[in-house]
């Protein structure tokens, strides 16, 4: 329907996963002219996408991604970039785990689709005794501001599940789950019987014959409700958008308080594209790098820059994994099913425990611990465990598929020191992380794997400690936060930047706390709020 790309749009989007693709969507549908920039490829319609499986299947020999498996990683809807981690003594460097393409992550996520609590909206109170962190006591918005649109996102997105007895707020009642698997049923009747509060967790998931959740890789069965299926498919067909995948943004240019035109790189071409508005929702890594690369004498230390906060106080959950052995002899480890808030908002304000469903298949599993050990702080252990991986085939697929999994997420703190930067000049890296775990919060992190220790004590278990791993960033945010003070912040309580008429930013990266359970919802729901915003100012 719009064909000149030259025209003024209403609004260009950049990023089409839960931020992105849930606003466009809202506003395509209002009538806007909406048009979508996706740096990753387009699976819409799945020609030429690697489904079913993680990237590393298509490798042509086991290892961590590396920039030679970039093409395999487009397939799959993976990040491609390089990320030059200078956090301890070594630089060292990675490909995130984290989703480039449409959907963005969530074409790779779980489907766990949970609210942050109330109190998670006052930040503050939870941790007054957190030395040198910039938690702000209050968001500048509460819980009861998000609250309608969090209802109207788990309609959008199908969500299934039963509520939390631990939730005053809980969602009215969902469309019930299948089942718990044997496994996930003995779990639950334990933690039941220990006093704690298992119930089943919110999935957007259509739990079709066959379904394996599809944890990390896109979904072949049409069964993952993520946000390219949910809201950039209908919004393209149904409601005249446009998209243009493997469009890279490189810059925005701007006056002092406005936004002029959207520099991009598409079909090999660099374009200058116009719109009323420009909604930046390229994920909490890739949305400060396009502000940062887009500094001009009006904007000298990056667009919408005058607080020094954008790329700072990035957060990304500190996650560990536990390897439960149930005493049920055939189980199905493959499903998120459940989970527990017990150690969410207590005495110690800790995060979430959920079942993880299965780990990665075993070569990859061997190849991501490989590289862990070889960019950790005794990297001659890795040619050691190469020499001994082929005898370890058989440890690593009763890890895959002979333990039910569990996930603790621990709320991280923000940090104006851990942050996000632009690489020097010529380098192939795509950003510079810097990112420390203080003291508090290792404190906390011990505190929340005595508690767990303690739970599953009757269990053999195992523990994959993943908290301390910079390379776990699948849950990265706070990179340019909202509140009310434009000194502190880079946007207002409406997600518009401070000082730009028409800049807004609705991923991940406008949270000013991490919380302590799954961010999409809450991402997702905002997006809602803006776009209400957006189409009632016309």
């Amino acid at each position: 329907m719009f064909d000149d790309l030259d025209q003024t749009w209403d609004a260009i989007v950049v990023g089409t996963g839960m931020g992105g693709a849930t606003l466009g969507l809202a506003l395509a549908r209002a009538g806007q002219r909406v048009l979508f920039l996706e740096k990753g490829a387009s699976h819409l319609d799945a020609d030429g996408a690697l489904l079913g499986s993680y990237a590393e299947t298509d490798f042509p020999a086991p290892a961590a991604p590396q920039p030679r498996h970039r093409d395999s990683l487009a397939r799959a809807g993976r990040y491609t970039g390089v990320v030059e981690d200078r956090s301890g003594a070594r630089t060292t460097r990675f490909i995130p785990f984290i989703g480039a393409g449409t959907g963005g992550s969530s074409a790779l996520y779980g489907m766990a689709l949970e609210r942050f609590f109330p109190s998670d909206f006052r930040p503050g109170e939870r941790h007054p005794d957190a030395p040198g962190s910039t938690l702000p006591a209050l968001w500048p918005i509460a819980y009861e501001d998000l609250a309608p649109y969090y209802a109207a996102a788990e309609r959008l997105y199908r969500v299934r599940g039963t509520p939390d007895p631990l939730r005053a707020d809980a969602p009215a009642e969902t469309p019930a789950p299948p089942p718990l698997t044997p496994g996930a049923a003995e779990l639950v009747d334990f933690f039941g019987a220990r006093g704690l509060h298992p119930y089943r967790l919110p999935l957007a998931c259509e739990f079709v014959e066959g379904c394996a959740t599809c944890q990390g890789y896109l979904c072949a069965k049409n069964c993952k409700n993520d946000a390219s299926r949910i809201c950039l498919a209908p919004a393209v067909a149904e409601h005249g958008a446009r998209l243009l995948d493997g469009c890279e943004v490189l810059r925005l240019e701007a006056s002092r308080t406005t936004v002029s035109a959207v520099v991009c790189r598409w079909r090999g071409a660099e374009r200058r594209l116009r719109a009323r508005r420009v909604i930046l929702a390229a994920g909490a890594l890739e949305t400060p790098r396009i502000l940062l690369a887009s500094a001009s004498a009006d904007w000298p230390d990056g667009l919408a820059n005058d607080s020094g906060m954008v790329g700072s106080n990035l957060m990304r959950h500190h996650i560990d994994l536990y390897l439960v052995t149930p005493r049920v002899k055939h189980f199905d480890n493959r499903h998120k099913e459940f989970a527990f808030n017990d150690f969410y908002d207590g005495e110690h304000k800790l995060g979430s425990v959920q079942s993880f469903g299965r780990l990665p298949p075993a070569p990859v599993l061997a190849a991501s611990l490989e590289d862990d050990l070889r960019q950790g702080p005794l990297p001659w252990v890795a040619p050691l465990f190469r020499l001994v991986k082929p005898l370890m085939k058989p440890v690593f697929r009763s890890l895959v598929e002979g333990r039910m999994i569990l996930a603790t997420t621990l709320e991280d703190l923000p940090y104006a020191d851990n942050r996000i930067g632009l690489p020097a000049a010529g380098s192939d890296a795509r950003l510079v992380l810097e990112y420390r775990v203080r003291a508090h919060d290792k404190a906390r992190i011990a505190r929340f794997r005595k508690r767990m220790g303690e739970v599953l004590a009757p269990y053999a278990f195992s523990v994959v400690k993943q908290a301390e791993n910079n390379q776990r960033i699948a849950h990265v945010c706070g990179t340019c936060r909202f509140g009310d003070d434009p000194a502190d912040s880079v946007l207002d309580a409406g997600n518009r930047a401070h000082g730009i008429d028409n800049l807004y930013v609705v991923d991940a990266s406008f949270f000013p706390s991490s919380g302590g359970t799954n961010p999409s919802l809450t991402i997702a729901a905002n997006a809602l709020r803006v776009a209400e915003a957006l189409i009632r100012a016309g």
